[in-house]
């Protein structure tokens, strides 16, 4: 009998293996579009990023002249 379950577990995998990867093909157009909103929402927090370095030396620079 445990040959039996030595058998079923090979195929068990393979149907499993066939339907995880029917939903993963479907959700590489979502990842695609994951990923361009991401670089969309990287490219906000670089800019604000550089600007506000740019008033934080503003900052530090009126800081040092009133000291």
């Amino acid at each position: 009998m445990e040959w039996l379950l030595l058998l079923l577990c090979p195929l068990m995998m393979i149907f499993m293996m066939k339907g995880m990867g029917g939903h993963g093909h479907k959700q590489h157009g979502h990842d695609s579009h994951s990923s361009e909103v991401l670089d969309k929402k990287m490219s906000n927090l670089e800019l604000e990023n550089e600007k506000l370095r740019k008033e934080i030396d503003s900052l530090s620079a009126m800081v040092k002249k009133e000291s």
